[in-house]
């Protein structure tokens, strides 16, 4: 239960900030990596990056590719 209830969270906090960032970004500035790293309007672009990655994230967490691949990957070392 809790795996679908972490995986759902994941995947609507993604969403939201794919939909929200300009809110989002409204809120909190420009961040000075973002800028730096990614050029001109690198804040958008590490907003999008981000959700998408907590969805993708929260996609595989709920179906539970992520454990399965986690422990496929590091499971040698525990």
């Amino acid at each position: 239960m809790s795996q679908f209830f972490i995986g759902l969270c994941l995947v609507v906090s993604g969403l939201a900030l794919i939909v929200f960032r300009e809110k989002i970004k409204n809120l909190t500035g420009n961040i000075g990596f973002a800028e730096e790293y990614l050029g001109v309007g690198g804040t958008w672009t590490f907003y999008l990056i981000l959700g998408i990655a907590l969805f993708v994230l929260g996609l595989m967490w709920w179906s539970g590719a992520f454990q399965v691949g986690f422990e496929g990957l590091f499971g040698g070392f525990f």
